[in-house]
Formats: structure tokens, sequence, C-alpha cells
């Protein structure tokens, strides 16, 4: 079985696939060379251990997918994956998660609309290839040969609209690396508090002003341990580093990986992002509390635009949806 993935989440969500059972045979991934952060990934996991019947390699995207073999998809928007598709579909398909984008992907296959992203330029032929896979995606899933492996609380709607077309959903809480997790003095870090960096300044869709004293007010309750996003603003990250109380880590692997081991004592916050989720799902059954902070109004510069805030609010209540049912959803904190 072949896999293209062109994000380290997608390549962690394809490794908890074939742990669980969910692909056929051996798996060989290629992981898309020139992404961010990718050979930290790569090479973290094979310290970790590959489960058996894993090959990951670092190389270009272009001929990753063999069409005579099953495929697992960690994007179908990618034209790379596109492109692959028009070329021959395979007998079946595993589709693991890329963040919140998997909702759009749900969303586009219920409705028969194209897969295409809504950040992408309206260009017809991203139009025509994004119809097509949609197509071929409802065709293969009638025939009963496409599964979504997701991390992510899709609700009983969706789930119910995929299963009428015949998509096999199954969910994972990152069993495979939760059962990797690290233990012994220092595992967990020592301060009480992780601040996951969010690219919302790298973005430039909120003030980094806003965002450092955010910073500076939860460092006054206590030492904290700050983990930059991959797509980090440098000079704000340098600003992070100046901060009393505040450690900050270097950019690297994600943090699925890195904070595996965090304690029950301890707290993970952030704004609105898909690490909150899958945070959530990985250290809430441990009894670590994940917060997600909204941003305020105040916050955004005009680069955000009314559809991206509802999409980052959409995170913080996928976020508290994932909280494990024994334990008291922590509440949603506003900042100002």
């Amino acid at each position: 079985m072949s896999a293209l993935v062109e994000s380290p989440l997608q390549l962690l969500c394809a490794v908890e696939a074939h742990a669980a059972g969910h692909t056929e045979g051996r798996l060989r991934i290629t992981a898309r060379q020139g992404v961010p952060t990718m050979p930290d990934t790569v090479a973290a996991l094979r310290e970790l251990g590959l489960p058996d019947g894993v090959d990951v390699q670092v190389g270009p995207a272009r001929r990753a997918l063999a069409p005579e073999e099953p495929w697992v998809c960690g994007d179908p928007f990618s034209g790379t994956y596109q492109a692959a598709l028009s070329t021959g579909t395979p007998l079946r398909q595993v589709v693991v998660d890329d963040g919140l984008g998997t909702l759009d992907v749900v969303d586009r296959l219920v409705s028969g609309r194209p897969l295409v992203r809504l950040s992408a330029p309206r260009h017809p032929v991203r139009r025509v290839l994004g119809a097509m896979t949609t197509r071929r995606l409802r065709r293969q899933a009638a025939r009963g040969g496409l599964t979504l492996c997701t991390m992510l609380p899709l609700g009983d709607a969706r789930r119910a609209a995929l299963s009428r077309l015949g998509v096999e959903v199954v969910e994972h809480s990152f069993e495979w690396l939760a059962s990797h997790t690290p233990t012994g003095p220092g595992a967990a870090g020592a301060e009480p508090t992780v601040v996951v960096g969010s690219a919302l300044v790298a973005d430039r869709l909120v003030h980094p002003d806003h965002y450092l004293t955010w910073l500076r007010g939860l460092a006054a309750d206590g030492p904290v341990r700050y983990v930059p996003h991959r797509r980090h603003h440098p000079l704000v990250t340098a600003a992070v580093e100046t901060l009393p109380g505040v450690r900050v880590d270097a950019p690297g692997a994600p943090v699925e990986l890195r904070l595996r081991g965090l304690d029950p004592d301890q707290q993970v916050v952030s704004l609105p992002s898909t690490s909150a989720v899958t945070l959530t799902r990985l250290l809430g059954p441990r009894g670590v509390r994940v917060t997600t902070h909204d941003v305020p109004d105040s916050w955004w510069t005009p680069h955000a635009t009314p559809a991206l805030r509802d999409h980052l609010r959409r995170a913080a209540l996928l976020a508290r949806a994932a909280t494990p049912s024994r334990r008291p959803s922590p509440a949603r904190v506003r900042v100002s």
C-alpha cells in the first residue's frame, strides 16, 4: 500500500491508521520533501520505532502513489493527489486527517461539490480536477472501497451522511502514539503550563502585541514552556524568549510527539487550532487539561475574514467535543 503525506500531522495519522489495522500489508509512505519540520517528524518517528510494516521516506510527491495498489491519502484537496487520481482510481483508499480541512472534505463529498480548497485560486483546471475527485471518491465509497480514519469528532449528522454514501468511518485517539508515552524524571518537562504556539501572527491574522501580552499574562501565573508553531514568526518567537518565566523550545517535531508525556498536574493552553483537538484526543484520557482560548475581536487584523474567524471558532468547539466524557469538559476561556 502506498501513501502520500504532505504535512507532519498527515504522517502521524497515516502511521496511526496502519497501527490500528486499517491498511493492507506493508505501507510505503512518501513524506513530501520541502515541508517545514517534516524531516524532524520522520526522524522522531524512526527513533520512537515505527510499527512493523511501515517504511517512511522523504521525497518527491509526484510518483508517490502507485495506481496498481491501494492508497493512503492525507489531503484530497492536494493537486498532486488529484492529478494521480485522474490517471486511475485504486480499488481501495484510506483517507487520513489533514487538520480541520478534513471537515471540508467530508462536507464536499456529502454534498457532491468539487473538492477545491476555499483558499485555492479560482482556476478552471483546479475546479475540473476537484469535480473529478469528488465523483471518483463517491463512486469508490458506493463500492465499499473508501475508509476515513479520523481523530476529529464528526458528530452524528456527518457520520450518518458518510454512511449513506458507503464511507467506512473509523475514529482514533492516537492510541499508537499514546502507547509510546515516555516515563521517568524530566519526561514531561518541569513547567506546569505548556503553551502551544499559534501561526496566526506569522499569517498576519492577529496583532503580535496582543499575542505577546497574552503570553506575558500566562507567565505571570507560573512558569511556562512555549512550543513554537512550525510556521512561527522568528521575530515574535525571539520576543517570547525575553518574557520572564517563559522557556521556549526550538522548532521541530509536532507537539503530539513532544507533549505525549505530560502529567495530569500539567496543562496545555492554546489558541484555536487543529493541535487543540489532537492534544485533547491524545492527552485527555491521561487527565491532562487542554484549554482553548478564544481570540478576542480586538486581536484580529484586516486579513482575518469572517469565514476564517468562524473556522477557528469551530476548532475551539471541536476541541471541547473531543474531551473524554468521563471528565468534565474544561470551559473555554475568553482573554482580553
